[in-house]
């Protein structure tokens, strides 16, 4: 897994999300690193947050839980997480498992 990007805007603009765009396999050998770096970027994102999955490979049980805790804590502090560019393997895997309704309709 690599985190391309995280960008937020330069305006002190609420309206632009905060994007991270994700790249490669989220699996038991990345899933803290991804957590924490989500983590990080909670603290200096916009009221929307939005993790482009555009260009992830595999998603595993470990990296559906990250994306439930960031989810969990970003909701919290008062911040919108969305999915983007979900790829359709990563679709069928939030409808199997009952996830998709967590994370509303994707961007």
């Amino acid at each position: 897994m690599t985190v391309i990007e995280a960008v937020a805007p330069l305006e002190a603009s609420t309206l632009k999300p905060t994007v991270v765009h994700l790249s490669g396999d989220i699996d038991i050998f990345n899933t803290a690193q991804l957590r924490q770096r989500l983590l990080n970027t909670l603290s200096h994102s916009t009221s929307t947050l939005v993790l482009d999955l555009s260009q992830v490979t595999f998603c595993g049980a470990g990296g559906l839980g990250v994306l439930l805790g960031v989810q969990a804590r970003a909701r919290a502090l008062g911040i919108t997480l969305t999915l983007a560019g979900v790829p359709p393997l990563m679709t069928r895997l939030l409808h199997i498992t009952g996830l998709a309704r967590h994370f509303g309709r994707p961007a």
